[in-house]
């Protein structure tokens, strides 16, 4: 019942994150999703009773839901319509091997996906994504890489603790390469990633954006990380520690 006084207290949503409400009557598996989502921005709290997360529902005002197929204390098909139907909380079902005409049932009782359990983040993550869009950033964790440091939850860049402000599409590009880092990426890989599609125009874009991102990071004859192009694939970014020799662009 802990959860359910830290919850009444107010200010739950003041830093921005994404809200879930994990029900799951199995401890290990329900408290193991909301930790690894932690890295994620993403508050989660979790209720072995659906009891209790119907009555934390209404203070914490969740994004979304997730459900086990398997409940012991309650339909997992009613708690979903409670909670999609008459709530209006976006419920996500976790399903197992012979779960499948309870997914069927969830699905008609409003529930709006089901997802492996026990459950993974890299398979929960899009999910969420989906459910609030523009959340996606927030839900990305902060890289730090070769004095570099780049957050999507606040569009910050800072270089060896210098800021370096970017335009939304320079940042994006900056993200993907850094979570792609020592990586060689295509250019139909960035098109696709940052600018959701691949036409004459992107692709010169794409050009002008590689071009004005590497000059932003090269200011201040600071130590930087380079940008690679890898003639005939697309580019490599190497942060400033590994980044002694010169770039072939």
């Amino acid at each position: 019942m802990n959860n359910l006084v830290e919850v009444t207290r107010g200010d739950h949503r003041s830093d921005g994150r994404f809200v879930l409400l994990v029900v799951d009557d199995d401890e290990s598996v329900g408290a193991a999703l909301v930790a690894q989502l932690a890295d994620h921005r993403v508050r989660g709290h979790h209720f072995p009773h659906a009891a209790e997360a119907l009555l934390a529902a209404g203070a914490l005002q969740p994004d979304a839901a997730v459900v086990a197929a398997g409940l012991a204390t309650m339909s997992c098909t009613e708690l979903v319509r409670l909670l999609a139907r008459r709530a209006g909380i976006a419920t996500v079902v976790g399903v197992g091997d012979d779960d499948g005409a309870v997914a069927v049932a969830a699905l008609k009782a409003g529930a709006t996906a089901c997802v492996r359990r026990p459950y993974r983040p890299e398979e929960v993550l899009p999910i969420l994504r989906a459910i609030r869009p523009e959340t996606a950033g927030a839900l990305d964790p902060p890289i730090e890489l070769g004095g570099l440091r780049v957050d999507p939850a606040t569009f910050e860049v800072s270089l060896h603790g210098r800021a370096v402000a970017l335009p939304l599409k320079e940042f994006r590009l900056l993200y993907f390469f850094m979570s792609h880092a020592e990586r060689t990426v295509t250019r139909e890989q960035l098109l696709a990633n940052v600018w959701g599609g691949i036409s004459d125009d992107t692709s010169n874009t794409l050009t002008v954006h590689i071009k004005r991102l590497r000059r932003r990071l090269a200011r201040d004859g600071e130590q930087a990380p380079t940008i690679v192009t890898v003639r005939g694939l697309g580019y490599r970014f190497v942060p400033a520690a590994a980044s002694a020799t010169p770039s072939t662009s």
